[in-house]
């Protein structure tokens, strides 16, 4: 089957199709820091939405992978004026929607709405940045969580592999 057309309200966010890997560091107050190693990819159907799958796994001091951490997938929905919509939903019980707006390759997001399981942690907020950086995808995320306001939680610099 052929590759559809890239819809043309993705302009916007184009940039981010593909499938990217790399590593990053996390931390957060109520746990210990640790090196992490991502892949996400962003896909379309020609529709004017991207699709997005991230992976998580722990790395240890070598770089090895020692055990899957977080996976989240979702929908990225460009809207007029370069804003954009985010939809996430994670296996560990919460939904997030982010708003945001995308100036050049430069993408900040925030959460309008977060909705939580009954058996999921207490988590309030977050706060992403995405940016294209001498062609790698570099990003930060800050969370409210566990009591914490917004603080920062994980960073990673990907590259482009497909």
């Amino acid at each position: 089957m052929e590759e559809p057309e890239v819809h043309p309200d993705l302009e916007p966010i184009a940039f981010l199709l593909g499938r990217w890997e790399g590593a990053g560091v996390g931390g957060y107050p109520t746990i210990e820091s640790f090196n992490f190693g991502q892949e996400i990819e962003f896909g379309h159907n020609g529709k004017p939405f991207l699709s997005y799958v991230s992976r998580t796994w722990l790395l240890d001091q070598d770089g090895n992978r020692v055990k899957p951490l977080a996976t989240e997938s979702g929908y990225w929905r460009p809207q007029p004026n370069r804003q954009l919509e985010v939809v996430l939903a994670h296996p560990t019980g919460v939904v997030e929607i982010y708003v945001g707006e995308v100036v050049f390759h430069k993408i900040e997001l925030q959460t309008d709405v977060v909705a939580r399981t009954v058996t999921a942690k207490e988590y309030t907020a977050g706060r992403r940045l995405y940016g294209l950086v001498k062609g790698n995808l570099m990003w930060a995320y800050d969370m409210a969580a566990m009591g914490h306001p917004l603080t920062s939680h994980m960073s990673a610099e990907l590259k482009k592999v497909a």
